[in-house]
């Protein structure tokens, strides 16, 4: 009898991004649903004014001070220990890639590493960025908790003499937030655990920013400016990396991750 030849697939590589991510599903999913959400909290923030209702309620519940200013748990704990411990969190990734430089059986780590190292980096020093040049002050700042300046808007004229300021985006949050992009990283190594990359970068961001605003250093609008760009950052960097999801007929990992 003779033999039939099962359809050739060509070779694939380890880890590569399954069909499913890929088209306008993943673009509204991913992309403007995500944004949308983030867009909808702003202008609810704008129109009923919740930066300034959470600061106030925070600011009465520690006793119209910043109680918490240089409290150990908000100041040395999670603002001070917590961007240490992301800084080392990212040393281990960087120390991963540049392991799986060295031997061919390694190559495949390479990628999506590289991804990983680049998008945490991106994502902080573009918040970094902007809070160097955007020019708003942080609550303790202003005459409303006790500081010494009027409220200007991040679109308003600030008078002359009154100083620099660097308060927004929230930084600190970026140390967590960054780490939204575990969310592709382990979509392409472990599709199964994405959403404990997801979790934890949202876990952390929240952790941090929830701190930062414990100490009057922010404002709820700041944490979620700074979510926004580092979602950006990570999806926009995933793309860059895979600009084009493995298209073969693999379908049980395209199953995997819907």
């Amino acid at each position: 009898m003779p033999s039939v030849d099962a359809p050739y697939l060509p070779p694939r590589a380890l880890f590569s991004p399954p069909v499913a991510w890929s088209g306008p599903r993943f673009a509204w999913l991913h992309g403007w649903l995500p944004l949308l959400a983030v867009a909808l909290s702003l202008l609810l923030d704008a129109v009923f004014g919740l930066d300034q209702r959470v600061a106030d309620a925070l600011y009465a519940w520690e006793g119209h001070r910043w109680a918490l200013k240089d409290a150990f748990a908000t100041q040395q704990l999670l603002h001070r220990g917590g961007h240490d411990a992301s800084l080392l969190a990212w040393c281990v990734v960087f120390a991963a890639w540049v392991w799986s430089l060295h031997g061919e059986r390694r190559r495949e780590w390479r990628k999506p590493l590289g991804y990983l190292v680049l998008a945490t980096l991106a994502g902080t020093l573009l918040v970094a960025w902007i809070k160097s040049w955007s020019n708003m002050d942080c609550p303790w700042d202003l005459l409303r908790y006790g500081g010494e300046r009027p409220f200007v808007g991040l679109f308003d004229t600030r008078p002359l003499g009154l100083g620099r300021a660097r308060c927004f985006p929230a930084a600190h949050a970026s140390a967590g937030y960054a780490w939204l992009s575990l969310y592709f990283f382990l979509g392409v190594v472990r599709p199964r655990w994405r959403w404990f990359g997801l979790l934890a970068g949202l876990t952390s961001g929240l952790v941090f920013g929830v701190a930062q605003q414990l100490r009057g250093a922010h404002f709820l609008s700041h944490d979620l400016w700074t979510l926004a760009i580092c979602w950006v950052v990570a999806l926009a960097l995933f793309r860059m990396f895979w600009p084009k999801p493995d298209s073969v007929g693999y379908p049980a990992q395209s199953r995997e991750v819907r």
